[in-house]
């Protein structure tokens, strides 16, 4: 376990942008978490929790409390028969590369998309039809209090890109999934396969920092059977030349936000806040953010001025 006071959280998200903490609490293994999450409910001590950092972005004002990283680079992974326990911290893409070594089917979806195991749970990640909600059995999670407790899939309420601990605040310790046999070269296979296509769609991180795809795609209706992507939409309403600052939209996926030469979360928020209402004006409807905000914004919602929103 690490502290740092104060720290810069750009250093800490994948979008590279985020001012000051007072108190970052760097927590790699569950029982880290777990007694640091302890010790501040107990003194009151308001705190933010972050994962990998990839699907957030952090006011350029930073952060008015605690931040407590729970992220592992050393995966905390143990088999027991299809089952598969894995600390929440542990990187997202780890957990995929162990199942497909043990030829464990089930997650193998997941390949290259950034963050953590609990950040996946948290927001139900998934591709292809695919999410993390329709393998998991049960979690370790902390309540409100402080509290630890084991609680099964039905506790999350998941829909699309969503879990309720959005709402309850509640933390993920640690994660069972259910996983199936499957042939390791074949997944294999499938793994190279994923990479390839994300490789072609998405920006690498290294060079272009963003956070993923940006909304949510666009629930079925009565037009609809299928969920439709939000990138076509976005991309239909002009947004692949729509630039706030140093922001701008990915060229080869309209629902991608980059940031480029001087940009602030501002103008990543700004930015955000012109492709919605292009669609809007455009199609009728109301796009969903599937990254989140933290801190101060100039239209950060007054009841949760530092926390996620």
């Amino acid at each position: 376990m690490k502290t740092r006071s104060p720290a810069l959280l750009c250093e800490y998200t994948t979008f590279r942008l985020g001012g000051p903490c007072p108190c970052l609490i760097e927590c790699a293994h569950p029982d880290e978490l777990i007694r640091t999450v302890q010790r501040l409910k107990k003194d009151n001590a308001p705190f933010v929790l972050i994962g990998g950092g990839s699907n957030l972005v952090v006011s350029d004002l930073g952060i008015d409390a605690t931040v407590i990283r729970y992220f592992s680079r050393t995966p905390l992974i143990e088999r027991k028969g299809y089952e598969v326990d894995v600390a929440a911290g542990t990187i997202l893409d780890d957990l995929a590369v162990f199942c497909v070594d043990e030829g464990l089917e089930g997650l193998n979806y997941t390949t290259g998309i950034p963050g953590s195991v609990g950040g996946a749970v948290l927001g139900n990640a998934g591709a292809w039809g695919k999410q993390v909600g329709d393998v998991l059995v049960r979690a370790q999670i902390l309540d409100q209090e402080g509290r630890l407790k084991t609680v099964d899939v039905d506790h999350f309420g998941f829909s699309y890109r969503h879990s309720r601990l959005k709402e309850t605040h509640e933390i993920i310790v640690s994660v069972t999934f259910m996983l199936a046999p499957g042939d390791p070269i074949v997944l294999a296979r499938e793994r190279a396969e994923i990479l390839k296509k994300r490789a072609e769609k998405h920006p690498d991180l290294d060079h272009e920092p963003c956070a993923g795809s940006f909304f949510r795609n666009i629930e079925p209706t009565s037009k609809a059977e299928r969920r439709q992507a939000a990138g076509s939409f976005l991309e239909d309403a002009g947004a692949k030349n729509m630039k706030v600052g140093g922001a701008y939209v990915f060229p080869k996926h309209a629902n991608i936000i980059v940031k480029g030469q001087g940009a602030s979360a501002q103008d990543v928020h700004d930015l955000h806040l012109k492709m919605m209402e292009a669609v809007r004006q455009k199609f009728g409807l109301q796009l969903v953010r599937e990254v989140r905000f933290a801190g101060k914004f100039k239209t950060t919602l007054p009841s949760n001025p530092e926390g996620f929103w």
